[in-house]
């Protein structure tokens, strides 16, 4: 058996959650890969909405085991509040959720330093959302993070401390104090509730899974556009985002993928600072902002939007060995009476459908103009019941990608999805 990947193809908020709790019941385990509590996946079913930012999105399934990978910081506050939110019995998710002991932690002096960070950079902010997952990062990357296994330790209490003692120091330089005691007692608590929970050497776990039989589907968070390598670099997050991230944020071969699944938007969002190219300054942008209801599940900040950008959505089937596509929120086009779709961009006056090094550089964006729909598609069940206009638009974008689209999401709910 193989492990399919399931991951964002713009900068995020693609609708991952929905589609990720969608395809669960042809999974035995859901295994989330990277990013932090910057991540949120948004679910909807009985009219009840669930914003999740580290439990994998197949939580709500009888029967399925969920794993937070090796990929993944993990803030013990932030995931007592979102066990405790999920309107499920505790010991119900304690027997659907494994956490991986390689897992990194997020200490409360990691939030400062991202804050004073970010606050150093003055105008130029990446538009971190000052959860601490950039420092939590750092701190793995420069080999002095702590990780879920270290809290069985009985020294645990001292090895923190020497960490939060170098991290003060570094605060410090940036000529700020900070108070702990409060956040502290916090974090030690839901440190306490963390370890109620199981925690395996998810690697291991996986690889039995699948010599077993075990149907697996990696989930990722944020998009391939905020990659740390393949992003709108400096202005992205700090994990690997794309198909690759899955095999180090779970101990996974190459060898051992199937199928990846592409989640994009009908339209283009995007969070806080960095290049956009398809940006709508205007009102089929606000449009675009008030229908999808475009503000962050995390952050609650506004999300910038514009058009389908083909030339960064090719780029990122291409990274990813995207087998299959998924739209989302083609109901939020609905009612536009003409469509736009950028299909090219102009670079020192020569045009181009690659990406270039410097989205700065481009001069001139160029545009493929479709017809619209004006009808209320939430209702629609199959692809037959879809408007012709919004099946010529899917056409279009299969043809100019060399992938199918095979799945339409048509409304927030699990229910309003249709299948190809």
């Amino acid at each position: 058996m193989n492990i399919d990947i399931l991951l964002g193809l713009q900068w995020g908020d693609e609708g991952k959650g929905k589609i990720v709790d969608a395809l669960t019941p042809e999974y035995d385990i859901i295994a989330r890969f990277q990013g932090g509590p910057n991540a949120g996946h948004t679910i909807e079913f009985n009219k009840t909405k669930h914003v999740l930012h580290l439990i994998p999105s197949g939580i709500f399934h009888e029967g399925k085991i969920n794993i937070i990978g090796n990929g993944v910081v993990l803030d013990p506050v932030v995931f007592r509040r979102e066990v405790e939110s999920l309107g499920i019995d505790i010991g119900t998710v304690r027997g659907r959720l494994l956490i991986s002991l390689k897992a990194h932690l997020i200490l409360p002096t990691h939030k400062f330093l991202d804050a004073a960070h970010e606050n150093a950079l003055g105008d130029f902010k990446i538009g971190s959302t000052l959860r601490g997952i950039g420092p939590a990062y750092t701190d793995k990357a420069a080999r002095s993070g702590i990780r879920v296994g270290d809290l069985l330790k009985k020294n645990f209490r001292e090895l923190y401390n020497e960490h939060v003692t170098e991290h003060l120091r570094a605060l410090k330089g940036y000529g700020r104090s900070y108070d702990l005691v409060g956040l502290e007692n916090e974090w030690f608590e839901a440190a306490e509730f963390l370890k109620g929970f199981k925690t395996v050497n998810a690697d291991y776990y996986i690889d039995r899974s699948l010599r077993e039989g075990r149907c697996v589907l990696a989930e990722g968070a944020q998009g391939t556009m905020l990659d740390i390598d393949f992003g709108t670099y400096p202005f992205v997050t700090s994990s690997n985002t794309v198909a690759a991230g899955a095999c180090t944020g779970l101990g996974i071969a190459p060898s051992r993928t199937g199928e990846v699944f592409g989640i994009f938007k009908a339209y283009c969002t995007r969070v806080g600072s960095g290049p956009f190219p398809t940006e709508l300054n205007d009102e089929n942008g606000q449009l675009m902002r008030d229908r999808g209801n475009e503000y962050g599940s995390t952050t609650g900040r506004p999300r910038r939007c514009g058009w389908l950008d083909l030339p960064a959505l090719r780029y990122a089937i291409m990274i990813n060995g995207v087998t299959r596509l998924f739209m989302m929120k083609a109901d939020v086009l609905s009612g536009f009476s003409e469509i736009e779709v950028c299909t090219s961009y102009t670079v020192n006056g020569e045009e181009v459908t690659e990406l270039p090094f410097c989205l700065a550089g481009i001069e001139k964006l160029n545009y493929h103009t479709m017809a619209g729909w004006s009808c209320d598609i939430t209702g629609c069940k199959n692809w037959d019941e879809l408007p012709e206009a919004l099946r010529h638009y899917i056409e279009f974008i299969e043809k100019e990608t060399g992938v199918p689209v095979t799945i339409v999401s048509v409304g927030p709910d699990r229910s309003a999805t249709v299948y190809r």
